[in-house]
């Protein structure tokens, strides 16, 4: 019986189960969509057990139809990273609901340690900043819900982690309370210098230690899926964060290399090599992987909507049926009619990074049309990707040739083309799509003995897109971006 990796992909809006053979084709998928929560303007949670319940159900049936357990030699994971759950260690039963990544409810948290001085410090030891966005500052919020909480978890009696943290456990049945470098290195509790959890940040954070897991190689041996689950036991030997994932699917291991994913959110991530880098312009320094006796660092930017903006587009406000349909409504259209959409939604990241920002449209006339807001928010996407080239740029990053996409929105080719119109610079998709996967796949095989060697086991490029706008539109229609963030940045200011 030929063997497969099955690797998990547990994302913000879905989870999909992929296995792949030792040639990483893959032969089966399975995917369940899941629900999102909203209690609160701002706030975002996922239920852990409907996420449990997906896995177990996606896995299964791809396991059967690559021919059982029997076909599968390992499994690899990749997550939403930061989303955060804490959970009994004697039940495994959550005490809250899943605080997803996007979720701002720490806003003032955060900006009380700005104020009293703290940020300088967080990123220098994280290479993080002070934003909702990470894990840190959700789990103290869990532990001041319910009386015994923060007393339980000094004890040791509770137990934290990030979605691939949780589905280990599970899926160990308690036996395995682990993470991997990349998913530690976006709590702001774990230093990327010393590369071990600090104590200075849990203070800080007022996080016990006694919650946080062990940290791993992406390519460790994380413990063995019980056989109770699929059948047999099955060992699990990768592991990373989605983009950190992405970064190895689409083989950016050698520095300089940058891949964007464009999901929900879009992350734009560079690999820089074998030292901490410390961003001088508002970027993430984050662990890019660890994995064949090799280490790298990254660069991070991060853009909070791009596919969640064509999905307001598409529910919130029904002006397209699908995200397809935008394609056709951009390209009907001779400009954008000078209307500009800043999607922060839930704030803004990268360069800016300011929480409470909100969403703005402006340069609305009696000439636009519903059709010139579709094609501003798909704009929105490249103007933000440019903002985060030229950080990278500012911090000594070296200029890329090609920029490695993936994700829903790669599958719009008008807005990939204005995409690399907008940057300047080539843009590539390979043809096959779930790099994340991939990735995590591969992790699993080397970890297994069953790679050789991550190198030269990128995805291969299909299509490409190449800079055709002239400087002087690419500028016009840059100002005119930046005049627009300038103003949802004076509106929060003025809130």
């Amino acid at each position: 019986m030929s063997k497969h990796i099955l690797a998990i992909d547990q994302g913000t809006t879905s989870t999909r189960a992929i296995a792949f053979d030792l040639e990483f084709k893959p032969r089966a998928s399975s995917q369940i969509e899941l629900k999102q929560h909203y209690p609160q303007p701002g706030w975002v949670e996922h239920d852990p057990e409907e996420i449990w319940a997906a896995t177990l159900s996606v896995c299964r049936d791809v396991i059967e139809r690559v021919g059982g357990i029997g076909a599968i030699a390992a499994i690899g994971i990749t997550n939403q990273r930061e989303t955060t759950i804490v959970w009994d260690r004697k039940t495994g039963r959550p005490v809250h609901k899943a605080i997803v990544w996007q979720d701002r409810r720490t806003s003032d948290v955060c900006a009380a340690l700005r104020d009293a001085g703290h940020e300088k410090k967080v990123q220098a030891a994280t290479g993080l900043l002070l934003d909702p966005y990470f894990s840190g500052t959700k789990i103290a919020w869990i532990l001041e819900q319910a009386p015994q909480l923060r007393a339980r978890a000094e004890k040791g009696e509770l137990a934290f982690g990030t979605m691939e943290t949780f589905l280990v456990w599970r899926l160990t049945n308690g036996k395995a309370h682990i993470s991997d470098v990349t998913n530690a290195s976006r709590t702001l509790l774990y230093d990327f210098n010393t590369r071990d959890w600090s104590d200075e940040m849990c203070a800080l954070l007022n996080v016990p230690r006694a919650l946080l897991p062990k940290v791993a190689a992406c390519d460790s041996h994380f413990g063995d899926a019980d056989a109770a689950h699929f059948g047999a036991a099955v060992p699990i030997h990768g592991m990373a964060g989605d983009q950190q994932a992405a970064l190895v699917g689409h083989g950016c291991l050698k520095p300089g290399m940058a891949k964007c994913t464009f999901g929900t959110g879009a992350f734009l991530v560079m690999n820089m090599g074998d030292a901490p880098p410390h961003s001088r312009n508002r970027l993430l320094g984050t662990v890019g992987y660890e994995a064949g006796g090799k280490f790298a660092y990254a660069l991070e930017g991060s853009i909070f909507s791009a596919g969640a903006t064509m999905q307001w587009l598409r529910d919130g406000l029904k002006l397209i049926r699908n995200s397809a349909e935008s394609e056709a409504i951009a390209a009907a259209l001779p400009d954008n009619g000078g209307v500009y959409l800043v999607p922060a939604f839930a704030g803004l990241g990268a360069p800016q990074w300011n929480a409470e920002a909100r969403g703005t449209i402006i340069g609305l006339t009696r000439d636009s049309r519903l059709d010139h807001v579709v094609r501003a928010g798909l704009e929105a996407v490249a103007y933000q990707t440019a903002d985060l080239l030229d950080a990278l740029r500012a911090d000594g990053a070296p200029r890329i040739q090609s920029l490695l996409v993936d994700g829903g929105l790669t599958a719009n080719a008008w807005a990939m083309q204005f995409l690399a119109d907008i940057c300047d610079v080539e843009v590539a998709r390979p043809d096959f799509q779930e790099v994340t996967a991939l990735g995590a796949a591969k992790l699993a095989a080397s970890g297994a003995g069953l790679l050789e060697s991550l190198d030269g086991a990128g995805a291969a490029s299909a299509v490409r897109w190449t800079p055709q706008m002239s400087a002087v539109d690419r500028e016009t229609l840059r100002n005119a971006w930046r005049k627009a963030v300038a103003a949802a940045l004076a509106a929060a200011k003025a809130a």
